[in-house]
Formats: C-alpha cells, structure tokens, sequence
C-alpha cells in the first residue's frame, strides 16, 4: 500500500546549498553545532548519552510526555555504543539539514526561499491532512518565529533539526502535533488531534475492533457483574456461575455481548468528535486539566446518553431468566419495554450513569498522575516510563476510580433491570439507595465488584494489544 505522503525528491543538496539558504559560512555552521553539543553535554564529557539529551530536550521545554531521547541516541549512534560523540553528532546534523533542505524545497513550489501557508497547506492536502484556517495558522506560527508569514529555512530547521525521524509531512505535522497539543493522561484510545488528519477514520475503526474483542474477552465477568448487582439476596459466585450456565451452557455468558460489541463504535465516534468541538469552542490548543476533565466528562456524556438504550436492553438481556436453552429474542425485548413501559424506559437509570462520570475521571486522571510520577521518580529514576508501565498506572487508576463509583454502577443496573410489571416497584434513584441500604446494608452497593475488578487488567491489556496490531494492519 502506497502512502500518500509527500517524501523528499532526489533533488541536488549539499551542505553549500544549506549554507546558502541560511546565510552561514562553513566556521559559522561549525561554531553553532559545537555549541549545540555543549548545550547537552553540560559536563563536558566529550559524549552525550540518553540521560543527557533527555535533560537538554527537558531546557528545551519538549513536553513532558513526548521526549524522544531513546530515538534521538539510536539514530546518532552510529557505532551502537551507547555513547554519541561529536563526530556522531556531527554526521547526524550533515544528514538531518541535507533532508531538512529537501523536503523544504519540495513544499516551497514557487522557489523563493520561503514556505508560504498556501504552500504548506497544499502539502499537508496532498498528504491527506486536511486543517481549518485556525489550525493551519496554529501550525505556521509555531514555526514561523519572527511572525511575518513565512517561514524560512533557518525556522523550519530549528524546529525539525532534533526530530529523529524521517521528515516526511505527515511525520512533520504529527510532531508539531505532539509538541504542542498532547496532554498526557488522556486516556482515550483515539490519538488526540486525529481529527485533523484524513486517516480518522482509521484510528475510529482501530479503537473499535480493540474495543470489540475486548469486551468479547470479558464478556463472561460482565455477566457475572451484572447478575450479581442485581440480587438481593445473599448468593456466591458459583451459584451464580452454575445458574447462568444452567440457562444455555457457554453461550450463556455471552448474552448481551452483541450490543456491548455493537454500541462500541458510536460511543468512542461521539465521545471524541464532542470532546474535539468543545476544544474547539474553549479556543485553546492545550485545555489543561481541568479543562480536559470538563470536556472529556461532557463528551462522554453526550456518547453515553446517546447509546444508553442499547445499554439498557443489554443489561434486561442479561438479566432475564429464561429456560434452559432458550435465549430471549432482542427484538421482542425491545418491543415489549416500548409497549409496556413506553420510550422513556430505554433511559431508566441514567441520571445515576451520569453522575458517575466526572468523579470517575477525576480519580482515574490524578491516580494515573500520582502513579506515573512515582514510577517516573523511584523507578525509572527521573526517566518517561515505557508504555508497560503507563498501562500498569492506567489499569490501577481506572480499577480504583470504578471501585469508588461502583455504587451508582449497582443503582443503575436496578434501575435498568427493573420492569414496570414487576412486584417490588423502584420509584426512582432515590428509591433505589435506600431500599438496597434497607435490606441489604452498604455491601449491598458493591454486589459484583470483584468480577468487575477482574475485568480491568484484561480488558486493558486486550485493548492496548488489539489497538497496537490493528494500527499495524491499517498503517497508522
């Protein structure tokens, strides 16, 4: 599969053409790159080595999730060493500003020494990228340091000369991207920012099918889960086990995992298209925490309303009891909560769904923080910590937020399992709380906690695998 990025032409460079783009004599060049490895090498060691050119990336106010020490180190070591001296260095800089003036002249069509936004814009189409006015007068002035529209060779070298990957456009606006808009701590399995690429579709379709198999994976402890939270009376795991596998052998554990699959797609599309817009409309590239908590509750929100019936029919799937080997069918399901409950009952228990939300995040975010920069500290001693260890703090983070909110998790399922004809009446959420404190006291609240806990590390683990394998099969 050919990709449509725009790659540097075989086009005559050489280090005198470089020179003669930025105005610079051969001592002038020599005398800026050695003090540019002084600027690393703070100790004059004589080498840089990754801790050294992860604390000058760090002076050079490179965020803090998108330092790229390890890849700078591999591509400038080119005895594998370990160590990068000045020759090393030296060599990297010839062939990074010998692919820098390339690139630089492929996108500056009419030859005038500077890349105008029309051109940059041009470019960036061509490789399938497509930016509002906004966004690409975003992307100029960041580069564009002396702000008269046009960004000349010196400014485009300046920005890309430490990047260590291979300077095509896509590549390029990925990593204006990252430095300047990726927060970390942003659990979404869809890229920040992708919406402005012509490949959104792609990270959708990758973050669905890890979705799917995940929750096909755990699809049994959701049953589990489910069943639990909604009896009343004290039972264990294997009775509940033995009754559901009574109800259809294997088959039976899955029930409801055809809309949990289905509903995977819609709800990640709407939760990140929202969470985009509301950037948009707070008029910020980096919204800050609290503006990433605000806009990512809202958004999730706005998905969970929007798939909620889905979520209610699954849940009465789940819970009705049926004879052996007889499954409900989800079309008279559905039909018969319209016809005897009427539209609103597709939204029982939503307002306690809702309410859930942000102190979820909340936690998830500032445990994955907390989390985070301990490893970071006592760990990998002042080092990123690698994806692994991300996922790790992740997995605990979200198992530690969902046990708090776990309690509106219970009331909800009540709420959604419960059907107008059916003796014991819930009326409403409060209703709920206290007759399940009532009868049951507070345990009652976390009926179904440890198969849901049980559910995360997997979940989490499938998910990452799955995304990472589906971005490989779509090149992403």
């Amino acid at each position: 599969m050919t990709s449509p990025d725009i790659k540097p032409k075989p086009v005559p460079a050489s280090i005198d053409a470089v020179l003669t783009a930025l105005g610079e004599t051969m001592e002038q060049r020599d005398t800026r790159l050695r003090n540019l490895f002084k600027f690393f090498d703070t100790t004059n060691a004589g080498f840089l080595d990754s801790v050294r050119i992860e604390v000058g990336l760090s002076a050079m106010k490179i965020r803090s999730d998108y330092k790229y020490a390890e890849e700078l180190l591999r591509v400038c070591d080119a005895n594998s060493d370990g160590r990068v001296d000045y020759e090393e260095f030296r060599k990297y800089m010839d062939d990074k500003e010998l692919e820098l003036y390339r690139i630089f002249q492929d996108i500056d069509v009419v030859k005038d020494g500077g890349i105008e936004r029309r051109e940059l814009h041009d470019a960036l189409v061509k490789s399938g990228i497509e930016l509002s006015d906004a966004e690409l007068a975003s992307f100029v002035e960041h580069i564009d340091k002396d702000n008269n529209g046009t960004i000349t060779f010196g400014e485009w070298r300046d920005f890309l000369l430490l990047y260590p990957h291979e300077a095509t456009i896509k590549n390029i606006y990925q990593h204006w991207e990252r430095i300047s808009q990726v927060d970390i701590g942003e659990q979404a399995v869809i890229p920040a920012g992708i919406s402005k690429q012509g490949n959104a579709f792609k990270y959708l379709l990758a973050g669905g099918v890890a979705g799917a198999i995940s929750r096909t994976a755990t699809a049994p402890l959701d049953r589990l889960k489910v069943s639990f939270a909604v009896q009343t009376s004290k039972t264990s795991i294997g009775s509940t086990v033995k009754n559901i596998w009574k109800e259809g052998g294997t088959l039976s554990f899955f029930r409801g995992n055809g809309l949990n699959v289905a509903k995977v797609a819609p709800e990640s599309a709407i939760k990140f298209y929202v969470y985009e817009m509301l950037k948009e409309i707070i008029g910020k590239d980096d919204i800050g925490t609290f503006g990433r908590l605000l806009a990512g509750g809202t958004a999730g929100a706005v998905a969970q309303t929007a798939v909620y019936p889905m979520e209610l029919v699954k849940t009465r799937l789940q819970t009705y009891v049926s004879e052996p080997g007889k499954f409900p069918s989800l079309g008279k399901f559905s039909k018969d909560i319209w016809v005897h409950e009427g539209p609103r009952a597709f939204y029982k228990g939503m307002v306690p769904s809702l309410l859930g939300i942000i102190p979820y995040a909340g936690i998830d975010l500032a445990v994955y923080e907390t989390l985070k920069e301990m490893s970071k500290t006592y760990v990998y001693f002042d080092s990123e910590p690698g994806p692994i260890a991300q996922l790790s703090c992740g997995t605990v983070a979200g198992a530690l937020g969902a046990a708090c909110v776990y309690p509106l998790q219970v009331v909800r399922t009540r709420m959604q399992a419960h059907q107008a004809k059916e003796a014991a009446r819930y009326d409403g959420m409060a209703d709920v709380f206290i007759k399940t404190y009532q009868k049951e006291g507070a345990r009652g609240f976390y009926k179904g906690l440890f198969p849901n806990l049980l559910k995360v590390i997997p979940a989490a683990s499938i998910t990452y695998i799955s995304y990472e394998a589906m971005k490989k099969t779509l090149e992403l």
